[in-house]
């Protein structure tokens, strides 16, 4: 079955945020409410990241093209910011820019970049010549003392400047979470994901989080997913011809979810090509 084949009577929910995936948004009947967010768990290359990528470029095409076709309840994020943890902005334009047939430089330049690797990196035991590009010492010793703040302290301050409605993608929620290996410290992160819940519903905006399957502890994986609205997995399977195919499976989405049972539609079929990214190829009915 295909997203065209699905029965769209339903009501479609007003004022979303798109993904800018063609294919899926009809599934999500139009896209993410304001004030959601997603955390995004995923095998390894099973299209977590692509996803994102996916997400953020469609997005950022539609805002520079003037006459863009968007759904009647489609609304555009005033700003796309993506948040990277340990790579830098020219490694994740460029990835995307090979992702697509066409180049997508252009297109990605109402993407906001924010990188977080000099805090990530500078606690760690990585040679400081690795990751950063100051020049001299007066630089470094300039940088090393703005390092000092806690690093989910310097993000917040960043998120409190953009505007409403808004669209953020962290990529990735897995390093920031192996911060905090105490019991005793991981409580404090997950208040913070909460606070963040509540903070983006003031705001309007809605968030990605890609997390790597398999790293936490299952019950710190729990307690992620208890903190947000929509808990997408990105996993293979082997179909019945021995043939291995990604699947995106909805474990939780407040809103929609039922929705998508009534339909006994929550686990996808997708696919990553070079003219559209990330697609959802099939839907699979859960029974």
């Amino acid at each position: 079955m295909t997203p065209e084949q699905i029965n769209s009577d339903d009501k479609p929910m007003s004022g979303v945020i798109p993904t800018g995936i063609p294919s899926l948004d009809p599934l999500l009947f139009g896209g993410l409410p304001p004030g959601t967010l997603v955390l995004l768990i995923g095998e390894s290359g099973a299209g977590c990241e692509e996803f994102t990528y996916t997400c953020a470029a469609s997005l950022s095409q539609m805002k520079s093209a003037p006459k863009a076709r968007l759904a009647a309840n489609a609304i555009l994020p005033e700003s796309i910011l993506y948040v990277t943890t340990t790579r830098r902005k020219e490694d994740i334009v460029n990835e995307i820019s090979r992702a697509f047939t066409r180049d997508m430089r252009e297109e990605l330049q109402s993407i906001d970049f924010f990188d977080l690797s000099d805090m990530y990196f500078e606690k760690s035991l990585v040679p400081l010549q690795w990751y950063s590009e100051h020049s001299n010492i007066i630089e470094r010793m300039q940088s090393k003392t703005r390092l000092n703040d806690n690093i989910l302290t310097v993000l917040a301050n960043r998120l409190d400047q953009a505007p409403n409605h808004s669209l953020f993608v962290l990529n990735t929620l897995t390093e920031l979470a192996t911060q905090f290996p105490a019991e005793t410290a991981w409580p404090s992160f997950t208040a913070y994901l909460r606070g963040l819940q509540r903070a983006l519903t003031m705001w309007d905006s809605c968030m990605y989080l890609i997390l790597a399957r398999g790293v936490l502890k299952p019950w710190q994986e729990c307690e992620l997913e208890d903190a947000c609205d929509a808990v997408i997995h990105f996993q293979w399977e082997v179909s019945s011809t021995a043939k291995r195919q990604r699947v995106l499976y909805i474990e939780k989405f407040r809103g929609i979810l039922p929705q998508l049972e009534e339909k006994e539609l929550v686990k996808f079929i997708v696919k990553i090509t070079p003219a559209q990214g990330f697609e959802v190829n099939n839907v699979r009915a859960v029974v």
